[in-house]
């Protein structure tokens, strides 16, 4: 996509909807080298990621111009700056160009290649295309497998504990703990979750009991978790099934029915503790106390005993885990 190399740093307004019963909501639209970034005029936290290839206009010539990150996805934004809908079209042009229009060779190699894959399969077994599959899928389609699986969960946890000024203190939180490029994503869950969920996308779900507790137990948990000794992508695709995981590897996206029952799955797999000296290196690294979460783990402190005794910010830490502010505006998230 040479071509488009004049639009790498173009920006503009739009109008997002998460989901068709959304209400719409003003984003800054970034056009970028491979993907599509909506995010919040006001703190300019990305909200959205779209790979470019898949971004598909729903409805051609008409105004305002409205795309979707493909035909069946929830998402849709609604532009209306020349700029952006031509950077856009030409993007989907550029595709369809690059498609191979059906034949006879295509075919062969089609069905030679699905051979192939299919045997290779029959050899090797379910968990090694479980794990090529998650290991090449992208970070944006990442984004969109994990708030399909947060989706998955709203029936046995309700919808995400969600404020304004909470929303805005969790990405704070977010770039204090890893930095100024991190990628997690922070929500508090409303019920049914002990602890933390680690999900696809740097998907972060945390017990909303954890914000009655000090805010370094709360910080403590996400980064715990952060360490999850499995990518996240796996248990998720081992559940789909290897048709579902077949249809990722070669199509970009799940099936609809993929996640039916992963929430009841996901809530009843324990979670197995970090190891201590990763865990302990990410803290200092946060510069994060320690031994809170580790007496909120087990207050007598006798299987948190390493955390406690090489705790690397034991008097505290010098810039506060949160301010007082934002941490009452968590803890209000849930009403």
């Amino acid at each position: 996509m040479t071509a488009l190399k004049k639009y790498q740093r173009l920006e503009s307004g739009g109008l997002w909807r998460e989901t068709p019963a959304a209400q719409r909501r003003e984003v800054v639209v970034g056009f970028r080298d491979a993907t599509l970034i909506l995010s919040d005029p006001r703190t300019q936290v990305a909200l959205s990621h779209w790979s470019l290839p898949a971004v598909e206009r729903l409805n051609p010539g008409d105004l305002p111009a409205v795309f979707g990150p493909g035909y069946d996805a929830h998402e849709t934004l609604e532009l209306d700056d020349p700029d952006m809908i031509a950077a856009l079209t030409q993007v989907r042009g550029a595709v369809d160009a690059a498609i191979p229009r059906p034949g006879r060779l295509r075919a062969t190699l089609v069905l030679g290649g699905t051979a192939l894959i299919l045997g290779l399969l029959v050899l090797v077994g379910p968990g090694v295309l479980v794990r090529h599959t998650a290991g090449v899928v992208p970070e944006p389609s990442r984004r969109i497998i994990g708030d399909q699986a947060l989706a998955a969960l709203q029936p046995l946890t309700g919808q995400p504990c969600s404020t304004e000024p909470a929303d805005q203190a969790l990405a704070r939180l977010s770039l204090r703990l890893w930095g100024k490029d991190s990628p997690w994503r922070l929500h508090i869950a409303r019920d049914g979750v002990t602890g933390t969920l680690l999900l696809p996308g740097h998907i972060l779900l945390i017990d909303r009991r954890l914000t009655e507790e000090a805010p370094e137990v709360f910080a403590g948990f996400a980064l715990a978790h952060s360490l999850g000794t499995e990518d996240p992508l796996e248990p998720l695709l081992r559940h789909a099934g290897l048709g579902a995981t077949f249809a990722l590897l070669t199509k970009g996206n799940l099936p609809d029915k993929a996640l039916t029952g992963y929430g009841e799955v996901l809530l009843r797999s324990p979670t197995p503790p970090p190891d201590p000296v990763p865990l302990l290196a990410l803290f200092d690294q946060a510069e994060v106390p320690s031994t809170p979460y580790a007496l909120a783990l087990d207050p007598t402190g006798e299987t948190t005993l390493p955390l406690i005794e090489a705790d690397p910010h034991r008097g505290g830490a010098e810039i506060a885990v949160m301010p007082g502010a934002d941490w009452l505006a968590v803890q209000g998230a849930c009403g």
